[in-house]
């Protein structure tokens, strides 16, 4: 009985978390109508993107921690959507969050990232897609700095890096 009890309890405070979680990340579950959209055939995704970009964003796949292109890039610039070229995110607002991707506490536009409930995995999560062509990026979490308080952790094979141009 006191193991039910127990169970229970972190049951219904994983469920209120989970709702202020929903509450702080403005989870939207439809298409911005201002955003553009790219559609294509699975023929055509296939044929543009690399068997791993293919795998994370149509099929919702991720890199193993630690061994995308970008978990550890420092450098400055754009981070833009793999399938797309829509821009992400910027380096202003990427960090290193010890997870093993890519991290982030800001997008450069809310627009272009929609966020979604996924439940895959036994985990309530919040999965990132680009908005413009539903490609899956990765997840969001109440955990990072501030200013938001958010960490968007994405899939470095779903971005292209453009580096900064020096001004000298």
């Amino acid at each position: 009985m006191f193991l039910f009890a127990v169970t229970f309890m972190l049951t219904q405070a994983c469920t209120v978390a989970n709702q202020e979680d929903k509450r702080k990340l403005n989870m939207n579950n439809t298409a911005n109508t201002n955003t553009p959209k790219v559609e294509k055939t699975d023929e055509q995704w296939r044929a543009e993107l690399t068997p791993m970009q293919y795998y994370v964003l149509r099929q919702k796949g991720t890199e193993r921690p630690y061994t995308g292109a970008y978990w550890d890039n420092k450098d400055v610039g754009t981070y833009l959507c793999a399938g797309c070229s829509t821009l992400l995110f910027t380096s202003k607002t990427k960090y290193d969050s010890g997870c093993g991707w890519p991290s982030f506490y800001e997008a450069h536009n809310n627009d272009q990232i929609l966020m979604r409930a996924d439940n895959s995995h036994g985990m309530q999560r919040v999965e990132i897609v680009c908005a413009t062509c539903e490609g899956h990026l990765g997840h969001v979490f109440n955990d990072g700095p501030e200013p938001t308080g958010l960490r968007y952790c994405v899939n470095s094979e779903s971005m292209i890096f453009i580096p900064a141009e020096n001004e000298d």
